[in-house]
């Protein structure tokens, strides 16, 4: 089957979804900086009667995707149990970056930060790589290892890695336990905290 006939039909599969409202385990508002990226990731997590998964690409830079999700909490009070920024270090300043993770935190948010970019998350998936490398080189080599040309606005990234996923968790994991815990997320590089929110969405789903 082509790569375009496999998205065809996952697109239409995830458009006939319908999601319950009277056995939903937990609600979940994911605000991403990247508009089509990581929303068509985590948008294939929402399940029918377990997790509700509200995803939303701003395209705005960190301080202003912290400040969405606050007026988006406030214009719905108690509609959400979790609530998660996902945001890359990409060309962002340093400050601005601890600014954003602070008053995520202090709102009670969880954080999934990429440094540099949400690729590296993909990359886990099939190896471990604890040496910078540029975001360019991220897609380069997904495209090598996924055996077709990696584009940033594929909805088939879930489903393509769902398999590898344990093995990005351990990845991820074992990357955050090489640096210091003094060390600052900017100065992480490579790093990402992305399995943290996909752990807290399996969590919450029936085997």
């Amino acid at each position: 089957m082509s790569k375009q006939h496999r998205t065809e039909s996952r697109s239409r599969g995830r458009r006939q979804r319908r999601v319950g409202t009277r056995d939903i385990r937990q609600r979940f508002l994911i605000v991403c900086e990247g508009e089509r990226t990581e929303p068509n990731y985590f948008k294939a997590f929402q399940t029918p009667g377990e997790v509700l998964v509200t995803v939303i690409g701003v395209g705005e830079n960190t301080l202003q995707l912290i400040e969405i999700a606050q007026k988006k909490v406030a214009i719905e009070p108690g509609s959400y149990d979790q609530v998660w920024c996902v945001f890359d270090r990409d060309d962002s300043k340093a400050d601005h970056i601890h600014c954003a993770i602070a008053r995520a935190k202090e709102l009670g948010y969880g954080v999934a930060f990429s440094n540099q970019a949400f690729e590296l998350w993909y990359l886990l998936h099939f190896h471990y790589y604890n040496a910078a490398i540029s975001r360019n080189t991220y897609c380069e080599r997904l495209s090598r290892l996924l055996g077709y040309t990696y584009t940033k606005n594929s909805t088939d990234m879930y489903d393509d890695l769902q398999a590898r996923q344990d093995e990005a968790m351990q990845h991820a994991q074992r990357l955050l336990n090489e640096y210091e815990t003094w060390q600052q997320p900017v100065e992480r590089d490579p790093s990402t905290t992305v399995h943290l929110l996909v752990a807290e969405l399996n969590k919450h789903r029936r085997p």
